[in-house]
């Protein structure tokens, strides 16, 4: 059986959507078939007991395209005898790719997320992935708006689509909502929920400057933000105004996650688009998930998160710079409670039709096959 390394610095358990994205991928693979190189993080040593291939870690928290990490890499490499080299994140890792060529990979597969498509927006991003490009037989991409971005500079004979799966057996409408209400007194009162790292792009700032205009069409409604992040004390000033219609949790275990989806009525994420293009969303998992819990959704318009949602089926895209139109959106979903379960049906419909894991493992299957073509 062929072998596969895959070097990444996203990988459980530190928590995000790159890091279940690849450990989703690695997970339905023959447990033989695989080696993973990544950063040491907290908790690390018991979570890669539980796991059926080797997790080698690197000392520090983060791997850098370092000769050091160059050395370590080739060395797995010829120690467990791999034939094809996944990078869990094509930049920067991937300048790490003629070093593994040297080592005696035949293969190596780049997969992509938002940050590259952001980094082919500014020339000195646009010239290192042109460099991984280059060395690579496959870069994948999650959805149009990073195929084009990607497009630039890859050649697009080496662009697949690979984007991740949903697994509808745990986020599903039934997933324990009940619990999560009853534990914060929410009751029977209408509920908006974002779940998603507190960081400026991803809106939660613009949800909390549009939720007075919610709260006046329907009252009682309450918005409840769960997540950690740098942007927590900002969101928290910004809440504090509002009194018990807004609820900041923090962090929650990952295995606690779909009941906070299964709380909400609607699930709103405005997304938006930074720093010249450089910082945005690359798809948005969470966006399915939420329509696997039975949510409609609303999504803001940056970069490839519109990919993720059937806009006028499965919810509403809006500019997430706006407050004004993400509460009217908001209040028109909440307002027409028959026709938001309809969407989220919808949603859940196409999250088990078109977001599977097992087609998302079945598609990267076939791109770790040199003999295959894409």
């Amino acid at each position: 059986m062929s072998r596969t390394l895959v070097v990444t610095n996203d990988f459980p358990p530190r928590a995000g959507g790159i890091q279940s994205f690849v450990y989703g991928l690695i997970a339905r693979r023959p447990p033989a078939s695989v080696v993973v190189y990544a950063p040491r993080w907290v908790g690390s040593a018991a979570f890669d007991l539980r796991q059926p291939y080797p997790v080698v870690r690197h000392p520090t928290s983060l791997m850098l395209p370092t000769p050091a990490v160059a050395r370590r890499a080739a060395g797995l490499v010829a120690e467990f005898g791999c034939d094809t080299v996944v990078f869990g994140a094509a930049a920067p890792l991937g300048l790490l790719a003629p070093r593994m060529r040297e080592a005696g990979v035949r293969r190596v597969v780049m997969v992509t997320h938002g940050h590259e498509a952001g980094w082919a927006g500014i020339p000195a991003g646009r010239r290192v992935l042109a460099r991984i490009g280059a060395d690579a037989d496959v870069v994948t991409y999650l959805g149009e708006y990073t195929r084009r971005r990607l497009a630039r500079v890859i050649a697009a004979d080496k662009l697949v689509r690979l984007a991740p799966g949903v697994d509808t057996g745990v986020f599903h409408p039934g997933a324990g909502g009940g619990r999560v209400r009853a534990e914060l007194g929410l009751g029977e009162r209408p509920v908006v929920v974002c779940l998603s790292r507190l960081v400026p792009r991803k809106g939660q700032d613009t949800l909390l400057r549009a939720w007075p205009g919610v709260v006046e069409d329907v009252p009682g409604a309450v918005l409840l933000i769960v997540g950690g992040g740098p942007y927590r004390r900002t969101l928290e000033r910004l809440a504090r105004p509002m009194g018990g219609s807004v609820r900041i949790t923090g962090p929650v275990p990952g295995a606690e996650l779909p009941g906070y989806l299964a709380a909400g009525d609607v699930f709103a994420m405005p997304c938006r688009t930074r720093l010249g293009g450089v910082d945005v969303e690359g798809l948005g998992i969470v966006y399915l998930e939420a329509s696997a819990s039975g949510l409609p959704v609303v999504a803001g318009s940056s970069g490839g998160a519109p990919d993720a949602v059937l806009s006028g089926e499965t919810g509403l895209v809006v500019d997430g710079t706006r407050p004004d139109e993400v509460a009217a959106a908001l209040v028109g979903l909440l307002k027409d409670p028959a026709g938001a379960r309809a969407m989220g049906e919808r949603g859940r419909e196409w999250a088990a039709r078109e977001w599977s894991w097992d087609l998302a493992a079945s598609r990267f299957a076939r791109l770790l096959e040199p003999a295959e073509t894409p």
